[in-house]
């Protein structure tokens, strides 16, 4: 997994919310000054890692889009995620105007997938979960099952309903579980 210094952390959030703000906007994004570095190579930014967007407005969850692997270097998909999420997650309308100050941006930038023999070796808030399964995927990510209380048993039930199959789909014959670490920082509050 790309480890992501605070500077970068910073330089990442401010990009996601100028994505979204010039949409808005109707305007050419104007990015915030790039950590150095960046310059000499050795930034995660360049690096090409899966990540998410998430908005919240308050405490209900306002978008999240993401990508589990990036062909991309990580400010731009991030900066790809946000608009994204903002605009185009089919379970809310797109974002307005006026909503944009309301809301918080928190970005998790994830670790390569791992497959997962064994169920009960995943750690709640440590672990996402992604499983595909007759034609269908879900995705968690780690704080999810925290953010919802949720033990062990009911975050892997709950995979299997995000992917739109029945609990427990997870251990029929020919689903695929993996697992995944994530670093997740966000706006202040």
């Amino acid at each position: 997994m790309c480890t992501i210094t605070q500077e970068e952390q910073n330089f990442l959030l401010a990009a996601a919310r100028e994505s979204i703000a010039a949409k808005l906007g109707e305007r050419a994004p104007r990015y915030p000054v790039e950590p150095a570095g960046k310059a000499r190579g050795n930034s995660a930014l360049t690096r090409s890692c899966g990540a998410f967007v998430t908005l919240h407005k308050g405490k209900q969850l306002r978008g999240c889009i993401g990508r589990m692997s990036a062909s991309e270097p990580l400010a731009k998909t991030v900066c790809t995620m946000a608009i994204e999420a903002a605009f185009g997650d089919p379970r809310f309308l797109p974002l307005g105007k006026d909503e944009l100050p309301q809301c918080r941006l928190e970005i998790s930038v994830l670790s390569p997938l791992e497959p997962c023999p064994d169920p009960r070796s995943v750690q709640v808030g440590v672990h996402g979960l992604y499983l595909i399964h007759q034609g269908r995927s879900g995705v968690l990510l780690p704080q999810v099952p925290l953010e919802q209380g949720w033990d062990l048993d009911a975050y892997l039930d709950y995979i299997c309903v995000k992917a739109g199959l029945p609990p427990q789909a997870y251990q029929a014959p020919g689903a695929k579980l993996y697992t995944f670490t994530a670093q997740v920082f966000g706006e202040a509050r």
